[in-house]
């Protein structure tokens, strides 16, 4: 039989059976704690009638749950189904009756505000609390899955329709792995921040996962909101390896900022999931004694697929050279070899799945003989990987190519300017123009026709914007991605700007794909 998640875990609990394991609510839990829970839900899960092949739905905050409950399915041959309890109504029952789970566990909060939804789907619903272990249940079987499968993961990429991924345990353990050798500094002292959300891949394989890979330990927080419990949690247990996204890294920059202090011991800052704007970078040093490794991954690749190993070596504005095992071709939109450095980012190798969930139509349009089409277009540069953009998110004016993240990183060079974002939107004569949303600096003033003369002097003129906004907020994506396909639809429609009236949330809207 093949290498399980399930065995190496485990070998790290009798490893060093009192070693500390999990940090959650302020007190350290040790690795035969965590035995323990597992064991539990184990005997829950065989007791209820869980077998092999079976998918067990999960709709809970990070907490010593989620990673005792995956053991517990691992080890019965199950199949671990993390959800999103805030993707939306329409999605979460699409996406549910997809997987056609043996049962769903879910938070008392989850059960709470999702009260007669679940029960539509006409399976056992298990309320469970974020120590467990969860209450004795039964239930009929489903139909049966490989047991190689790990996790299936649900995404809604850049269309907004949901999809789901399965991860096998050989595509995990691959990625984990990878991940040891393409990132520096990792090892059994490590304490990994997983704060993350778990129904994410970049959450669930480098928060949850990988620290039972390297031996080291995971400092567990419910939700990154209020951004003061992670940065107190950081503090407290202390984790030394940070795993976040630009947009909470953002908020605990200017949280350290405004307090006039500084976080000592982080060793090593990773960000993936968006773009990191480097002019960040010496703020984001002030406050945390390193600056931020980089990394790129897709859901389909379980996820991570790139990283800059260490600072010595690091290129800001990129995402660092592929991990070990995975193999690159630049295509053009019609499926041949790109000419030259830039293109459509295509990847083969153990850590990317076999295809979609179910999902014949969709597998022809994204896998060709083992190689999976990312949909990102980039640059590779002395071997290291440049996003320039989504190819949904290029902007065609005039038949020209605009790259968002390049008129956003003028932009955002701007002193007034704190985050801009921009898409493209309708024009009789050039197809489409470019326009800008920008969050000003808090006190800062700045005005459209000064930020268009700016963006002026710095690019050419067709990238120029044609309109600049100011918004109080933007549409967030669940781990803090700018959801470019709603401002665009926003702008196809004519629809005011929620954003201006609403607050930045980590926790809205559906998630995408991006690690």
């Amino acid at each position: 039989m093949s290498e399980r998640l399930n065995a190496i875990i485990e070998n790290h609990i009798r490893k060093e059976p009192g070693a500390r394991c999990l940090w959650w609510k302020g007190a350290w839990r040790s690795r035969s704690d965590f035995g323990g829970l597992a064991d539990a839900c184990t005997d829950t899960l065989r007791s209820a009638g869980f077998r092999k092949g079976q998918r067990l739905a999960l709709l809970m905050p990070n907490s010593p749950m989620v990673p005792a409950l995956a053991l517990a399915a691992w080890r019965l041959g199950g199949i671990l189904c993390p959800l999103n309890e805030k993707s939306g109504r329409t999605s979460l029952i699409r996406t549910l009756s997809l997987l056609d789970p043996f049962a769903v566990v879910v938070s008392e909060e989850v059960r709470r505000d999702g009260a007669g939804l679940l029960e539509e789907l006409g399976r056992p619903i298990v309320v469970c609390s974020p120590e467990g272990p969860p209450p004795a249940f039964s239930a009929a079987p489903t139909r049966a899955d490989s047991e190689d499968l790990a996790v299936i993961f649900s995404t809604s990429g850049t269309t907004g329709m949901p999809k789901a991924v399965p991860i096998t345990h050989g595509n995990l353990i691959d990625n984990c792995r990878a991940c040891m050798t393409g990132l520096d500094g990792l090892g059994p002292d490590s304490v990994l921040l997983n704060v993350l959300p778990n129904f994410h891949a970049f959450g669930f394989t480098v928060g949850t996962i990988l620290p039972f890979f390297i031996d080291g330990a995971q400092a567990i927080v419910p939700g990154f909101m209020p951004p003061q419990n992670t940065l107190r949690a950081i503090r407290e247990a202390p984790a030394d390896v940070l795993l976040l996204v630009p947009t909470m890294l953002g908020f605990l920059t200017a949280l350290l900022e405004r307090s006039g202090q500084r976080l000592h011991g982080v060793r090593l800052l990773v960000t993936g999931g968006d773009r990191y704007n480097e002019h960040m970078d010496p703020r984001v040093r002030e406050a945390f004694g390193v600056g931020v490794l980089e990394g790129y991954g897709i859901t389909e690749c379980s996820p991570v697929m790139a990283v800059n190993r260490n600072e010595t070596v690091r290129r800001l504005g990129t995402v660092g050279t592929p991990l070990r095992g995975f193999e690159i071709q630049l295509r053009t939109e019609s499926g041949t070899l790109a000419e030259g450095d830039e293109g459509i980012l295509w990847v083969r190798g153990p850590s990317v799945t076999s295809g979609y969930y179910r999902a014949p139509e969709l597998n022809r349009e994204r896998f060709d003989d083992g190689w999976f089409n990312t949909g990102d277009y980039v640059r590779i540069e002395d071997g290291n990987i440049r996003i320039l953009d989504r190819m949904t998110d290029i902007v065609i004016v005039g038949g020209f190519n605009v790259y968002p993240q390049e008129v956003e990183a003028i932009l955002s060079a701007h002193p007034a300017v704190q985050t801009a974002v921009v898409v493209g939107t309708p024009n009789d004569i050039s197809g489409e123009v470019p326009k800008a949303f920008v969050l000003r600096k808090p006190e800062a003033e700045v005005s459209e026709p000064e930020l268009v003369r700016y963006c002026k002097e710095r690019l050419a003129h067709y990238k120029v914007p044609r309109k600049v906004e100011f918004v109080e907020s933007l549409p967030l994506s669940s781990t803090g991605k700018v959801l470019r396909r709603v401002l665009r639809e926003r702008e196809r429609t004519g629809e005011k700007h929620e954003g201006e009236r609403r607050k930045i949330s980590v926790q809205e809207a559906t998630h995408d794909s991006k690690a």
